[in-house]
This record gives C-alpha cells, structure tokens and sequence, in this order.
C-alpha cells in the first residue's frame, strides 16, 4: 500500500447571491411600483436643485419679501403692512423654512422651482388623456402631451417683456400655482375629486381668481358627499382665516392684500375689458390660437364634455380677471397664466387629434381622387406622410415665437445672474458694517429694487426701509444711504444731528469686488 494520498480535485462553486442583498433589492422595486411618486417627487428636487444651481439667480422682490414673513412670524414680529402685497400660499412655506436660517432662501427656491415644474408634467397629462387614443395609436397622446408641455413654456409676459421660464427661476408663486391649478384638472379627469378639491384650495391660498373653481368643487362634494361636509366647511374657515385673519391681526386692514394690489402702474390704462383680452391673447402665438379654436369646433360637434368644460374654465378665468380690472386691479399676463395654459393643452389636444384622424381622411381623398389605382396600404402610407408633415409644418411655425423667447429668456438670465451677483455683495456689506449698527444710525435708504433683499438680510420689514421726502422733512431724521456701483456698493450716512453721530461713525463705505 502507498504511502501517498490522493487527494480529490477541489470543485469551485460560484458563490450565490447573498439573500439579503436579494431581498433588499425586491423590496426597493416593490417600494418604487407601490410609491412612484415619492421616487418621482425626490427626482424632481434634484433636477429642481441642479437648475437653481445652473442659473445662478434670485428670487423677484416679491419672494424676498415672502421670506421676510418666514422670518418675521418664527420671531414673532409679523408685519403684512406694505409690499409685498398679501399672499398665503407663499407664507405656509416661507415659515417653516425660516426655521432653517439662511438655508430658507434656497430651501424655498429649490421647492418652488420644483412645484413649478410640475405645470408642463399635469399639461402633458391633461392633454394625453384628452387626445383618447386607443393603444395601438398612443403614439398620437404622446405627441400632444409634448406638445401641451413646452406651448405651456413659451408663454410670456408681453407687458414686462418676460418669459414663462423668468417667473419659474425667479421662484415667483404665479407658475406654481398654474403648476396647482393643472394638478386640479388632472385629478378630475381621474376621478379623484376630493384631491382635486384640496388641490384647488392650496392654489386658493395663491390667487383669489381660483376660488370660484374652489367653490364649484366644493359645491360638488357637498351635494354628492354629504358625509364630507365637515372638512368642506373647516377648508372655507382657513381659507378666510389665511387670507382675512392673517392680515388682521398683523396689518392696519383686512383687506391688506386688495388694498395693495390696487393702483399698480401696470394697471391697464384704457378699457378694461380689451385691455385684458388683448393681453391674454398676445401671452400665446398664433398658430396656439387657431389650433385651440380647432379643438374646441370639433369637441362641441362631438359633444366632448372634457374638452367643452376645460374651455369654460379658461374663459370664465379671463372673465374674472376682466371684473378685477374693472375694480382696479393691474390684470398684468402673469395673472392669466392658467387660462393661457389651458389654451396650450386645448392647442396640443388638436395636434392629437390630427394625427389620430387625418391619416384616414388623407387616405380616403387619395383614394377618391382615382388619379391612379393605389391600393389601400399605400394610400395609408401617403396620408401618414401627410399628417408627418402637417405636424411639422405646425411645428415649423412655432419656431420665430421659440426664438423670441429664446432671445428674451438669454438676455433675461444674462440680467438676472448681474444681479444675483451685486445681491452677493450686498449681504457683504450687510455683514461688514452690522445690521444692527445699520439700524442704529437711522432710517436704511436703498433703491426699491433691493428693498426686500436687505430686509430679509437685516430682519426687518420692508415697509421700514420706505423713505417719505415729505416727511423726511417735516421730521428730519438720520439715513443711511445704500447704492449699488456698477460692480459694488456704496454705503454713507447723511442728516446726521449731533445726537446721532456717534452711532453712525463708521458707516461710509465702498465696496468693490
């Protein structure tokens, strides 16, 4: 017998997965087909974040002056006086994110941009669902929701020469509440009537022009769900409380908001009523126009209720904005936003529609026509060449009013990064001389622009910094002036008395960077 083994070839098994890394990866796709919209909202604050990262701007004076009442409320010293010109919608975040210090300005511009971007999502789902092509053809709903989508985007302020894509980056509460507004429709059109009533009374909190739609929503759980009428009633109570209460209890009147709001230089100066129709039109281009006049013929021939109710709110949004001129409201395009994107998905409903329909008609003039024997196939094929083409002639003639906008968004960045930067050293001089100190000397003088910016930086209200040259006069006091310089600021004292002017030593300065 040997003195030597033989030992058995190892055999190398593949190591299985482990189970736990198995496991944990069915529970991630389970959680993302039973939550897609927690995935879908956490997405959405990247992209959100990335944007306001790329653009490198600031929000309007107005978003300044909402933080301003985050801040102002968490210190309790809430003063709704003066500009800007009540809002609750903006108030019910800028609060909370006061709690985060100098964190809330991009914690609100971050969130507001990603709410915003939201509108085109809801058009292109309105207009999907409109369009009602069967499976084999959801190729036609897919071309109208793009098309609801980016018309929505090339909306514009033809007053304030400004774009649809300025008031989004500028963290402006009009484009999230067409964001809302969109969001109400589309849960209708689901079937989820109590959402879209809730929905309705968040965008209630941003424009009273919602709160028609609000009621009529309202109305409708009422009758059909009597058992939900507590939760209606509690909704009309805050709704007055945010919108009445609020002011009351922090401003001279409850009627702060109306009473700001009114007297506005872009008030329409002539009538009202075509001044604001002509308006309205010149937020859309031509081609918009015609193609939502074509959807609207074809749904009231076909009796599309949808179709016919989505036109009526949009005209019924016009002729309440019509009242609010009338009563001396400014009616600026901004205003009209959701009725304009409702006129963009009304316009990609009709792209829908033709290609979806003229193929076959297409087809059946060929074939009419008997010029030569084409076989059914082929007449088919030659009309959805023919609808390929009328789709990009439609297109095509959308290309001068993206340009333009084009044009007006580039400059309008260009702008706005200019003064983001000079916002910049602004709060370095803020930090440099003492808010405090600033304060201390006497009343800050600083162009309206920045008014709210140095608020927000100095915590206080922005009906401070309001400097009257009557009264200045009849009760003369310190100032501490503040200009912006091409590339800085300059910043010096003047009506300094004796009193004052060991507090306002030390407060000349220009700062360049």
């Amino acid at each position: 017998m040997s003195d030597h083994t033989l030992e058995a070839p190892a055999l190398r098994i593949p190591d299985a997965p482990p189970r736990s890394i198995a496991l944990r990866e069915n529970r991630l796709t389970a959680f993302a087909r039973r939550y897609p919209w927690i995935l879908g909202g956490v997405a959405l604050l990247i992209v959100s974040l990335l944007i306001v990262l790329w653009a490198a701007s600031r929000p309007g004076y107005d978003p300044y002056g909402w933080l301003v009442w985050g801040k102002l409320t968490i210190h309790g010293h809430l003063d709704t006086n003066g500009a800007p010109s009540w809002k609750p919608l903006p108030f019910i975040f800028t609060v909370p994110f006061a709690l985060f210090g100098k964190y809330q300005l991009w914690l609100w511009m971050v969130f507001s941009v990603a709410v915003s971007l939201l509108g085109p999502v809801f058009a292109w789902r309105i207009a999907f669902k409109l369009t009602a092509a069967d499976p084999a053809r959801r190729y036609a709903a897919y071309a109208a929701g793009l098309f609801a989508a980016v018309l929505m985007l090339l909306m514009q302020d033809t007053v304030s020469h400004l774009t649809y894509v300025h008031y989004i980056l500028s963290a402006e509460s009009d484009t999230m509440i067409v964001a809302l507004v969109l969001a109400a429709v589309d849960l209708h059109l689901s079937g989820r009537h109590r959402w879209a009533f809730w929905v309705w009374w968040l965008a209630s909190l941003g424009r009273p022009e919602v709160w028609p739609f609000y009621g009529l929503a309202g109305v409708w759980l009422w009758v059909r769900t009597p058992s939900y009428r507590r939760w209606l009633i509690g909704s009309l109570l805050a709704l007055l409380f945010f919108w009445f209460g609020i002011p009351g209890l922090t401003s001279k009147s409850v009627f702060t908001a109306g009473n700001i709001a009114q007297n506005s230089p872009r008030e329409i100066h002539g009538n009202k009523v075509t001044g604001t129709l002509s308006r309205f039109h010149q937020a859309q281009a031509t081609t918009v126009w015609i193609l939502a006049a074509l959807t609207v013929v074809l749904a009231a021939i076909r009796r599309n209720r949808a179709v016919l109710l989505l036109t009526a709110g949009a005209v019924a949004w016009v002729v309440i904005e019509i009242a609010l001129a009338l009563k001396g409201y400014p009616s600026v395009p901004r205003y009209m936003f959701e009725a304009g994107a409702i006129v963009s998905v009304l316009a990609a409903v009709a792209v829908g529609w033709l290609i979806l329909e003229l193929p076959g008609l297409l087809s059946e003039f060929l074939r009419r026509l008997r010029i030569a024997r084409i076989s059914s196939r082929t007449a088919w094929q030659l009309g959805s060449w023919g609808t390929a083409l009328v789709v990009v002639l439609i297109a095509g003639s959308l290309v001068g009013a993206a340009h333009h906008q084009y044009r007006l968004e580039r400059a309008d960045l260009t702008h706005e990064r200019a003064r983001a930067r000079e916002i910049g050293r602004l709060s370095v001089v803020v930090q440099r001389l003492g808010a405090s100190r600033i304060l201390a000397c006497g009343q800050p003088n600083i162009p309206i622009g920045y008014q709210s910016q140095f608020a927000w930086y100095a915590n206080v209200k922005i009906g401070q910094l309001y400097v009257s040259q009557t009264y200045l006069r009849k009760h003369p006091h310190p100032l501490v002036n503040m200009f912006p310089l091409s590339n800085g600021w300059r910043v010096f004292p003047s009506h300094v008395n004796a009193a004052s002017a060991a507090r306002c030593s030390g407060l000349t300065l220009t700062y360049r960077s």
